[in-house]
Order: C-alpha cells, then structure tokens, then sequence
C-alpha cells in the first residue's frame, strides 16, 4: 500500500512539476527524498529545500541568458584574473563584485595603459551583475556611437535612449581609441546624461581624463561629461606594461613611453 501510495504521489509531483513549467522540481524532490526521511526533515524543511534548488537553478538559467545576451566577445570572470599584476585594484575590485555599485546606481572607470587588464575587469564585474539579476550590454566606445548615429538617423535617438535605460549596466569598452567627430561626442554625452544618477556604466580606457578632450574634440563637453560620469563612481587605475608582451623582449608600448615621458 506504501508502495502504490508513494507511487502516486511521484505522478502526481510529475504532473505538477510539468504544470509549473519547472521539470527540475521532481528531480529535487526525488534526490532529496531519501536524505530528508533519513534526517528526520519537516515537512516545511524537505519543501524548502527543493524549492530553494529551484530557484538557484533558475537564477542559474537566467544569468547565463544574460551573460549571452551582453555582447561580451569573451567570457572573462573576476576569478580568472591575475591580481598579482594589480595588486592595487585588489580591494577596490573585491568590494565592487558585490554589485552594491549597481544599486547606487554608481559607475566604474577603469583606467590605465592597453593590456593591463581593464577589459576583462569591465567583463568580470558584468558578469558578476548578471548573476545579480542585471541586464547588461557591452560595446566599445565606437560601436556604442555607431548604435546611437543609427537610431537618430532613424528619428528614434530618444527611445533608444530610454531603451538603454532599462539595462542595468551599460559597458563602455575602449574609450579614446579612435576620437569622436562633433555629432559623435554629442550622442555620446547623452549616452552619459541619460543613465546619470539612474543606472551605472562602466568604462574602459587608456587615457587619462586630461585626454579626453582631444578624444571628444571639445573640452567644454569633455568636462561636462567626465564632470557627470565620476560625480557617483569608482575610478580605479591599472599601471604596467601589457600582460601581451610578457616574455616578449618588448618593455612596453609607444603609447606607455610617451606618458612616462609626459610625466
């Protein structure tokens, strides 16, 4: 009779399991059965715990669609980073992996020469969002403008705007590589405007902020810019040579030495 009777209940949890739209549930439930009658689990405990592996596996599912959502060219995480070559952004990194930045709606300004590692630290922390619950885009610079000139061509610039502001981080990959025309700088200063104070936005680049004026064309919207971006943000500063050029016989790069010169 036991046996019929547990019977039934395992169709009965299939059925259910299968109406939820939630097939991991029965297998929870099935894996956890026998350690719960052998524990002596409530009943309240042996629900919780399937039901807290369902969860997870969701959080799991969704966070991983978010991730390949992202635009990220590579997966890159937090764990995978060599702090040994930035000892110094350690801490400040440590703390903004726990995503608090994201509620304050604060920004992350990583800054340094190329191939220090700002790109994978922009990618690691949006990672770390998506597992928040976070919609995350990643696009360089360029591509962000490119994106921007598009929807204002196609008289839609504000919704897109609005669009853009429904994601919790934006990341903003490689500024100052390439300088922007006029009409550039202006859909990139209200790329900037639109998520101040509202949704946070990390970005990468290799110059210090006194260059980017030269990169924006205008020193006037540069300042205001930067003046919006660093009002609520973390900005940390990565040094050394390109981890690409390690065991190479290149000390470092024209754009390191020109700085090191400069200052």
């Amino acid at each position: 009779m036991a046996t019929t009777k547990t019977s039934e209940a395992v169709k009965q949890l299939h059925h259910l399991s299968a109406a939820l739209k939630a097939p991991r549930i029965i297998e929870a439930a099935e894996r956890l059965a026998d350690t719960a009658r052998d524990a002596g689990w409530s009943y309240e405990d042996y629900l919780a715990a399937v039901l807290e592996r369902e969860v997870s596996a969701r959080n799991a599912s969704g966070a991983n669609q978010r991730i390949r959502a992202a635009g990220f060219g590579a997966r890159k995480t937090l764990d995978d980073f060599d702090f040994d070559q930035q000892p110094a952004v350690r801490q400040q990194i440590a703390a903004l992996a726990s995503g608090g930045f994201l509620a304050e709606a604060r920004n992350v300004v990583l800054l340094g020469p190329p191939g220090t590692g700002k790109t994978h630290l922009a990618i690691g922390l949006g990672i770390k969002a998506a597992h928040y619950g976070h919609r995350i885009a990643f696009a360089t610079a360029t591509e962000w403008v490119t994106r921007l000139s598009g929807a204002h061509r196609a008289g839609r610039l504000a919704a897109e705007l609005t669009k853009l502001r429904r994601y919790g981080l934006l990341i903003v990959d490689e500024v100052g590589y390439l300088p922007f025309d006029q009409d550039a700088a202006n859909l990139f200063f209200q790329l900037v405007s639109s998520r101040y104070e509202h949704a946070s936005l990390i970005l990468t680049s290799n110059l210090p902020f006194s260059g980017w004026g030269g990169v924006f064309g205008d020193q006037v919207v540069a300042a205001a810019m930067i003046d919006r971006i660093v009002h609520h943000a973390d900005v940390l500063t990565l040094k050394g040579a390109s981890y690409r050029l390690r065991n190479r016989g290149i000390d470092s790069l024209p754009s390191i030495r020109a700085e090191t010169q400069a200052n």
